[in-house]
């Protein structure tokens, strides 16, 4: 290894926002220890190139385990850990008590597996805008409308502990609307699957409307990257930044880019049950300037990968329908 390598476990390596913080961090000569369940790894070869991959070392691995946990960051000489695993809104709503196991007795898992080993900090993990209230609030009576949301503030007070009572460091991020190659699950997916479809030709409804604040995947995985590249003591909290934009403009942008796919993506008005945006200037300090690109590039440059993985067969279009 070269002077400065380090390694870094990811949970949920093989998620969207996984393969994308990997390859940032592989791109910095940095090491990956891709922890997650197993799976084909499908989202990989979207950011990853054959050489990149070869490098990442998998671990099926479940961080309702402790001891695997435990044993992946021994075993591997990790340095860092940045914790992705989770199950998303729609799969905590089938199954509450195993969201619970994951997402939170997880992310407890996490936390003291990084204390036990003594890992440098900053513990970087991704929580969610979900956590906030109706009134845009996370005072505790303005309550997150999903479960989810009530694991993800669960979680930003356990890292709260973990620093004032054990002295782990952590910094967590919070997502809004994740879009681009990988990004194939979760009730905000719809964006993402418009632009693939159009990409094929074929139509696709999005079915909410309002405005969401959209961020780009590579990007994201940028963020959490640099994030935990930090050297930062404390606990701390932020929004992602990114630019807000309305649902119903994304036909709009995504025929600017790709005028063969007129009339192609049609939009629902209702909005969905999330904050539409979020103040990110935090974050934007913290790492001293964003990392997220205009919505209308993310586009162009997901339209034109989609169009590339989709005549190499990496992808197949999504069924032209609607849905949450």
């Amino acid at each position: 290894m070269s002077l400065g390598t380090r390694t870094f476990l990811i949970t949920g390596a093989l998620g969207a926002v996984g393969v994308w913080t990997t390859r940032s961090l592989l791109e910095r000569g940095h090491r990956v220890v891709a922890f997650d369940l197993g799976g084909d790894g499908h989202r990989m070869p979207l950011a990853l190139d054959r050489d990149q991959m070869s490098t990442v070392t998998r671990v099926d691995g479940d961080i309702t385990d402790l001891a695997s946990v435990e044993s992946a960051i021994r075993d591997h000489a990790v340095d860092g850990v940045i914790h992705l695993a989770a199950l998303q809104v729609p799969f905590v709503r089938d199954n509450p008590p195993l969201g619970a196991q994951v997402n939170v007795s997880g992310t407890v898992n996490v936390f003291e597996a990084v204390r036990r080993h003594g890992l440098p900090g900053p513990l970087v993990y991704a929580s969610s805008i979900a956590v906030y209230g109706p009134a845009n609030s996370l005072s505790g009576d303005d309550q997150p409308q999903t479960l989810y949301g009530v694991f993800k503030r669960t979680n930003e007070a356990t890292a709260h502990r973990y620093f004032e009572d054990l002295g782990v460091s952590s910094i967590g991020l919070r997502p809004h609307t994740v879009y681009g190659p990988g990004r194939d699950q979760g009730i905000t997916s719809a964006p993402t699957a418009a632009l693939l479809a159009a990409a094929a030709r074929i139509p696709y409804r999005i079915a909410f409307g309002g405005r969401i604040q959209m961020q780009y995947a590579p990007d994201v995985g940028e963020a959490f990257a640099r994030a935990a590249l930090l050297s930062y003591e404390g606990a701390s909290v932020h929004n992602l930044d990114g630019e807000v934009a309305a649902v119903a403009d994304l036909p709009a942008l995504i025929l600017r880019a790709l005028p063969e796919a007129a009339g192609l993506i049609t939009v629902d008005e209702t909005p969905l049950p999330l904050v539409a945006s979020v103040d990110g200037e935090s974050f934007v300090e913290l790492l001293g300037g964003s990392v997220m690109r205009p919505v209308a590039d993310g586009v162009r440059d997901a339209l034109a990968q989609f169009e590339q993985h989709l005549a190499s067969g990496l992808i197949m279009p999504p069924s032209p329908t609607s849905g949450i």
